[in-house]
């Protein structure tokens, strides 16, 4: 069998690289400009091998009954890592993945072969798709769209977060990926954003990040019916690189002051600093 080698091309924002994994037969990294975006096992749609990617599954997978079919808006498409893994674990799931770059899209859909059944492929900006979607179409809202390595500003104002509220059915939940370092004044800005909308809120992140050591990932929740924090803080604790999950009065301690961002303020989160997420 012959080996597989690494893909480069110049896509719609950037070059996308697509590496093999030496240990894992048909598994496949994919970057952007070099830092990492997507990581995705052909073989194996369960297996989520980026923390942040593991912390999102959680959530899936505490939303609702095990193996329930879902409704799932991914705003930000990748290597579709969350589409296949909610295909694996929720069969009967219709899902829609919206991706900016649709260069990045048919490069993906030419080396990584998609499942056939419930996904369903769109070029366009996340906001005006959500913007434009049915009111109460989905049960689950994924943002994680990275404009390089920065959440694009259009995609960080109380509209924004309005917009996606509006698609999303009674006990639909919002997941966003998220990534700051201390001070934390994007992802305070962010928590008080979406609790200016959202009645439930909660924050998965490393313990290292939260205590402002380092830059990294964190996933905001939000809702309008409550969340199974206590599940979720169970399934985290016990990752490779263990979570914390912030809900209630110590998420409120930790956005303070923030105030919720306009459209005529919004800015893009944080450049990472050199060697955050970047590899050779």
């Amino acid at each position: 069998m012959d080996e597989p080698i690494p893909v480069t091309r110049d896509v719609d924002h950037g070059t996308a690289k697509l590496m093999p994994d030496v240990d894992r037969e048909r598994a496949w990294l994919l970057t952007v400009d070099g830092a990492p975006q997507s990581y995705v096992d052909l073989d194996s749609p369960t297996h989520l091998e980026f923390e942040y990617a593991r912390r999102l599954g959680h959530v899936v997978d505490t939303v609702a009954e095990p193996g329930l079919p879902l409704d799932v808006l991914h705003l930000g498409g990748g290597a579709l890592t969350l589409p296949r893994y909610v295909a694996a674990t929720r069969a009967g799931s219709r899902q829609d993945v919206v991706e900016a770059d649709r260069g990045l899209l048919a490069l993906v859909v030419e080396h990584l072969p998609v499942p056939d059944e419930g996904i369903a492929l769109h070029g366009a900006d996340a906001r005006a798709w959500i913007e434009a979607a049915a009111p109460d179409s989905a049960d689950i809202v994924i943002a994680d769209v990275f404009g390089g390595s920065r959440v694009p500003a259009h995609l960080t104002s109380v509209a924004y977060a309005r917009a996606a509220e509006r698609v999303l059915r009674t006990e639909g939940v919002y997941l966003a990926n998220l990534a700051d370092a201390a001070p934390f004044a994007f992802l305070r800005s962010q928590l008080a954003t979406f609790a200016a909308v959202f009645e439930e809120l909660a924050l998965i992140a490393e313990p290292g990040v939260l205590r402002g050591r380092r830059f990294g990932n964190a996933v905001l929740v939000a809702s309008h019916g409550p969340l199974d924090t206590a599940a979720l803080a169970r399934r985290t604790a016990s990752d490779a690189f263990p979570a914390r999950v912030e809900h209630g009065a110590a998420l409120r301690e930790f956005i303070g002051a923030a105030r919720p961002v306009r459209d005529e303020d919004a800015v893009p989160s944080p450049e990472p600093p050199d060697g955050a997420f970047s590899i050779g």
